[in-house]
């Protein structure tokens, strides 16, 4: 490793063996150092949960010139948590999650794995973003992603980000797109998100299952922009103070 370069810090949710994290940190060695550090197999879903009742296990799984490969059977928060805590031998000029196999768009991005990376990092007072294709297939194709992503990556090192504040980008399942839109987060929520199943023995059991309903149409919003080929860039606090409704509040009589 470098110490004249930039470190990157990279971790996802599909594991340190997904295609995505993978092109990703092909990307990120063009500007700096990379470690990842993931999970040993898919952790989808897992948002910002931290494992607090067993120990975790990292181990390097891959060393070369400029990179480093761990993998963690903790969660993806924890995958970053460990490496600032024992892997990383200085503090990153930037941490990034994905390539996600998956969207990560509107009320998505509380449950994601990918942007508990980012999140984490962002607590960490370090830039950080989260980089997402809206397709589920190990083998899809990120090759339409990654000029997106150099850019966006050598605009952050050169401007940093507030604190506070990551970034949340989501690329449509295509080889081209219409332009890269800064949009606010979708409204929406999941309907029908439990399929029952009746267990041998007699018991209830559930698979969850779904679909997104986006309540949202206007163009400015990342799922509408999505659905019409714009790659979102979603801007992201992780003060989740409703400052507005703050005021209300003082007002009341408590």
């Amino acid at each position: 490793m470098n110490n004249e370069r930039p470190l990157i810090l990279v971790s996802n949710d599909d594991g340190y063996q997904a295609k995505g994290i993978n092109e990703l940190i092909r990307v990120l060695m063009e500007f700096g150092d990379v470690v990842a550090v993931a999970p040993h197999t898919g952790r989808s879903g897992k948002g910002c949960a931290i494992t607090s009742e067993v120990p975790i296990k990292v181990w390097k799984v891959n060393e070369e010139p400029g990179l480093k490969v761990y993998a963690c059977t903790g969660t993806p928060c924890d995958c970053v948590k460990v490496a600032f805590e024992s892997v990383l031998d200085r503090r990153p000029s930037m941490v990034v999650g994905g390539i996600n196999h998956g969207d990560n768009s509107a009320v998505n991005a509380h449950y994601s794995g990918t942007m508990g990376v980012v999140i984490e990092g962002c607590m960490k007072e370090v830039p950080s973003v989260a980089f997402s294709l809206c397709s589920h297939d190990a083998d899809a194709d990120f090759s339409a992603t990654l000029p997106v992503i150099r850019n966006i990556v050598a605009q952050v090192l050169k401007n940093s980000l507030p604190i506070g504040s990551c970034l949340n980008v989501n690329f449509p399942d295509s080889q081209s797109y219409a332009g890269v839109k800064v949009c606010r987060q979708a409204c929406g929520q999941w309907i029908n998100e439990w399929a029952p199943l009746k267990h041998p023995n007699g018991s209830d059991w559930y698979w969850l299952t779904g679909s997104f309903q986006c309540k949202d149409s206007d163009a400015d919003c990342d799922r509408v922009a999505l659905d019409n080929n714009y790659v979102t860039i979603t801007p992201t606090k992780i003060d989740f103070t409703d400052y507005s409704l703050l005021e209300e509040l003082k007002n009341w009589n408590l």
